[in-house]
């Protein structure tokens, strides 16, 4: 694993560039307030290159799980003792798809992002998959499916949609999978939407297209629904969870 920057094709560099002067507040209303003492958690934004061009790695939680069934997030979880986000982003990602961490180029972080309800304050750490390979469901019980989605389908208006939460939420979400059939949406949609908005790549879509989530996504416990942090209504509801 190499951190170097310049070590990124030249599509990748405005990420990259990105990084250096983001802000929190351009991915979220929501900052942790002083004496908070969140807890720590990371997740892995990795771009790589497939057939149509850049893409992001996904991975698709179990349908079964009590908390945030068929949640589509990035590789991720909490930054264990003496770990730093970059260790904790790219373990977890080992973890669950069986990343090679020496393939992948770290070339930057997101600000920390504070999740209110569990008092998380999750860092998107940016790698870049310099030496792809297979990757597959390493554990059953916990990843249902990895998604490779093209950067290019993510900015293609006919797949923006807004999702409906039954708890009064509505915010951005994006179709994936081959049939376009798997919603994306709540924090990890938040951070790629504000992400693509900062970098000025989003173009215009229709946001009253709007879907309800679907049955699955909802059961177990729906007051712990993933909401991304820049887009909420009136609710306080937030993830409780750092993937």
């Amino acid at each position: 694993m190499t951190r170097d920057p310049r070590a990124v094709p030249d599509w990748l560099r405005p990420v990259a560039d990105a990084a250096r002067s983001i802000t929190a507040g351009d991915l979220t209303k929501f900052l942790p307030p002083p004496g908070s003492d969140a807890r720590r958690g990371a997740v892995l934004m990795l771009f790589g290159e497939g057939d149509s061009g850049g893409e992001l790695l996904l991975t698709e939680r179990a349908h079964h799980m009590r908390s945030h069934p068929g949640q589509v997030s990035f590789p991720g979880g909490s930054v264990d003792p003496g770990e730093t986000a970059e260790q904790a982003a790219l373990r977890e990602a080992e973890e669950e798809v069986g990343l090679d961490p020496t393939g992948v180029v770290v070339f930057g972080e997101l600000p920390e992002l504070w999740l209110p309800p569990s008092n998380f304050a999750v860092t998107p750490v940016l790698g870049w998959w310099a030496e792809p390979h297979l990757v597959e469901v390493v554990s059953p019980d916990e990843v249902h499916e990895i998604h490779h989605v093209a950067i290019a389908d993510l900015l293609d208006p006919d797949n923006r949609i807004s999702v409906r939460h039954p708890r009064g939420w509505v915010g951005p979400g994006f179709l994936i999978g081959p049939e376009r059939d798997v919603i994306l949406w709540g924090f990890t949609a938040g951070i790629i939407a504000r992400l693509f908005d900062f970098l000025g790549w989003s173009t215009a879509w229709d946001e009253t297209r709007a879907r309800d989530l679907p049955s699955y996504m909802l059961t177990g416990d729906p007051g712990r629904a993933d909401l991304p942090p820049s887009h909420r209504a009136s609710h306080e509801d937030g993830d409780g969870d750092p993937r």
